[in-house]
């Protein structure tokens, strides 16, 4: 029953996300005196919708995205009249026919009304509104958990100490016959020390004291605070492979002591928020550029029988089944709210990467051609020439419907690989 609830909020969390993408893009327009006819959340079949005012507000069946439809988002063709007949040729009637469809949205009372006769700077702030939104929702989930809930922080107290010296690149963590003993438990340390200083530095940030230990060898003092007694420990530092803390793949050579860290909830301050951001950005925006390497991955995984790796992609079902799983974990319920607040934060920083790709029909689609058209007039402004007018981005039609086909095939194989091999957290 959890996980049914828990896949229902998410479900609903993601929708509230497109719907407020969408309002960016819909404020905006009205802002700037564009007539919106249509705000719609999903896509095929209407399945509700109310009309207010000059626009029809309303949900569709298939939810993978959503839209506002503004007047004269496509530009007519220069010297021609709306009304020729459709040419013929591999693209240019497709792009005739985008070219009517848009026009036929034009009352004579509206023509002032319509998108591409915007300066376009005022363009580009329609068009980046509604990725901004997304952006500006997952500052203020990240907000949300790291100053209200706070996150789990590693502190300089010891959780446990390990038996052993095992390599990082070791299979099992079961101590290998002949394995001597880590320095932490060849000195003494014991479960519950509270590390007060090392090498006679003063630590109380467990990163800090980590990467002075990786940067330790032989043997150092260390001051331990037990029981409310201060101790002084004499551990002798061995050097062995870990894995590196900024990219867990890599081997590197280090300082060991051989201890865990007693992880506790604390709240963090504004600068962890931007930090958190910088780096999830940071990550998300390389997953994008890897997804095309991950096809055949996906591929595998629905058709192969293969394996689903944990950094999979997943769709809209695969995001609200790991909200589930999340609802249904034996944890508090704040760190199952924080949880589910990070993953929903999380999909609306990937919704504000992917939308601005300067590809057709993402946002950034229409945010390039507005540069350059920007460009273009400023050029031809310096060279005393006339203003060259709008880009034609009817002419990118056959782009736009290309995109469209692939991301419907990248989201059937999604769904279909979410529904019957799902990234699971357990």
């Amino acid at each position: 029953m959890m996980t049914v609830l828990g896949i229902a909020i998410f479900f609903i969390g993601i929708l509230f996300s497109i719907a407020w993408h969408e309002l960016g893009h819909f404020a905006t327009a009205k802002w700037f005196g564009i007539k919106v006819p249509e705000f719609m959340v999903g896509f095929g079949k209407t399945l509700w919708s109310r009309r207010i005012g000059e626009t029809e507000f309303g949900v569709k069946a298939i939810p993978l995205g959503g839209y506002i439809r503004m007047i004269g988002m496509i530009p007519p063709a220069k010297g021609e009249t709306l009304g020729r007949s459709r040419r013929t040729g591999p693209f240019q009637g497709l792009i005739d026919d985008a070219r009517q469809a848009s026009a036929m949205d034009v009352l004579p009372q509206d023509a002032h009304r319509q998108f591409y006769l915007r300066a376009p700077w005022k363009r580009i702030i329609v068009m980046f509104a509604g990725p901004a939104m997304n952006l500006i929702l997952a500052v203020v989930l990240f907000a949300i958990v790291l100053m209200g809930f706070g996150t789990l922080t590693p502190t300089t107290t010891v959780s446990a100490v390990s038996a052993c010296v095992v390599p990082a690149t070791a299979t099992t963590e079961v101590c290998p016959p002949g394995a001597p003993p880590t320095p932490a438990a060849a000195a003494g340390f014991q479960a519950g020390d509270r590390i007060v200083s090392f090498a006679g530095q003063p630590y109380d940030d467990w990163s800090e004291l980590q990467q002075a230990i990786r940067g330790s060898s032989g043997t150092v003092a260390v001051t331990v605070e037990r029981d409310g007694r201060l101790i002084e420990l004499t551990p002798t530092l061995v050097s062995t492979d870990l894995r590196n803390l900024e990219d867990p793949e890599q081997i590197v050579q280090g300082g060991f002591l051989g201890l865990s860290p007693v992880q506790q909830v604390q709240r963090q301050d504004i600068a962890a928020v931007g930090e958190e951001i910088g780096t999830v950005v940071g990550n998300v925006g390389q997953a994008l550029v890897r997804l095309p390497e991950r096809v055949p991955h996906i591929f595998g995984a629905v058709f192969l029988g293969e394996d689903r790796a944990q950094d999979s992609p997943v769709g809209i079902v695969g995001a609200s089944r790991i909200g589930g799983e999340i609802l249904a974990m034996d944890a508090p319920p704040g760190q199952e709210i924080a949880a589910m607040l990070t993953l929903l934060a999380l999909v609306n920083v990937s919704l504000f990467l992917f939308n601005l790709l300067p590809i057709p029909p993402l946002d950034g689609g229409q945010i390039f051609p507005a540069v350059w058209e920007a460009v273009k007039r400023r050029i031809a402004k310096l060279r005393g020439k006339p203003d060259p007018g709008p880009v034609d981005v009817a002419k990118l039609m056959p782009v736009a419907y290309t995109v469209a086909l692939i991301f419907v095939a990248w989201s059937a194989l999604l769904f279909i690989a979410d529904v019957i091999n799902p990234v699971r957290l357990t």
